[in-house]
This record gives C-alpha cells, structure tokens and sequence, in this order.
C-alpha cells in the first residue's frame, strides 16, 4: 500500500463516518506518530498490513468502521516503557472522535476495540475478535516474515537485556501458543492458525523458554 493509498483509505473512512473537521491534519498527527524513532514493527507497515487484512474480512461486519477507525489509533500511542500504551492510544482516539463531532457511543465502542488489542483477555465480541485476529496476523506469516518481526521486537526492547528480554518473550509467546485457538474467526483461523503454531514453537526454542502458559 503506497502513501497515497494509505491517505485516501483514511480520507474514505472519514466521509463515511460523516466526521467534521480538518481529516488531514488527523491523517498527519498519525502518521508521525507510526513513524517515531525507535519504532521497528509497530510503525506504518504494521498499520497498512492491519488494514490489507481487514479489507479481505470487512464486508459482512456490522462495525465495519468502528473497527477500521480502531485500527488506525491501536497503535498510536506506543512506548516500550510503558504499560498503558493501549489505553492513551483509546483516548486519543476518543478525543479526536470528540472533536469530530462523532457520537460518545461510536468512540466508546472504538476504545473498546483497541483495549482488546492488550491481549490481556480472550476478545469477547465478533468485532474484538476481528479486530484481535487482524492484530495477530503476523504470528502467521511465512517463516522470513515472522522472523523478521521477531528480530525488529527486540530492536524495539533493546533497553531490555538479553536474559529478562529472552524469558518474557518466551512467556508472551506460550500465553498465546495455550490457548486453544490463537485466531477466534474461522477466516483467520483457517487462514493463519497452523503456521503460527509452528512460528511460535520455534520462536519460543530459539529463546531457550519452555512452552508453556505466560
């Protein structure tokens, strides 16, 4: 997805959502937010590939905007140190729906959706769900491509030494790898579910941590 094509996805939600003010200086404000130093997977690659997956999923879904609006802010705010990255970013993106004249219950259903992007709880809703398995997605790429997403989360923690880095990691891949299903839609349950199995069993070997529950 070119720059342009990323712009005019946003400018499209944006007249769909009837949303009042200056779309561009929004599209802008989050753009050099996906581009901050020392941002390495959680950047505007991240962001396009979220949006490519939903738009092979959104036509049958009733929250098709909410979700796409989420999408766009889940990451918006994002810092290593900090453990309240997801709920800034649902603020944010509450107050630029505020300023867009876009109803408190549309910006508390998008708050919802991007605090199930913690991954702290199973997403109980088939938009959670849809909005959770886009997020995942990656965990299902080909090999090369998971991989590479491995390496460019330890660029992001590269404050973190190797040893505390290595068990965490290793515990944030097991929670997943427990769980009975890893994707709850059976798109992308059928789609990714198989080859994330197999990322993350190697990717847990590779850090020398058990597979286990985090």
């Amino acid at each position: 997805m070119s720059s342009a094509d990323l712009k005019s996805v946003w400018f499209a939600l944006w007249r769909r959502l009837a949303a009042v003010g200056d779309a561009g200086a929004v599209y802008e404000e989050l753009v050099a937010a996906y581009s901050e130093p020392g941002r390495f997977y959680h950047t505007l690659e991240h962001l396009e590939q979220c949006l490519s997956e939903f738009a092979s999923v959104s036509a049958a879904e009733l929250n098709a905007d909410a979700i796409e609006f989420a999408l766009w802010f889940h990451d918006a705010v994002y810092d290593t140190r900090s453990k309240d990255n997801e709920e800034r970013s649902a603020e944010l993106a509450q107050r630029v729906m505020r300023s867009a004249l876009l109803s408190d219950s549309l910006g508390t259903l998008v708050a919802r959706l991007i605090l199930a992007t913690r991954h702290s709880a199973p997403p109980q809703t088939l938009s959670e769900q849809l909005i959770v398995d886009i997020d995942l997605s990656i965990l299902g790429q080909d090999r090369s491509r998971f991989d590479e997403y491995e390496r460019q989360i330890r660029s992001e923690y590269a404050w973190v030494p190797e040893d505390a880095f290595r068990n965490g990691r290793s515990a944030i891949l097991s929670s997943f790898l427990s769980r009975p299903r890893i994707y709850s839609t059976e798109a992308f349950y059928r789609r990714y579910e198989a080859a994330a199995r197999e990322n993350l069993v190697r990717s847990i070997s590779q850090l020398g941590g058990a597979q286990r529950p985090g």
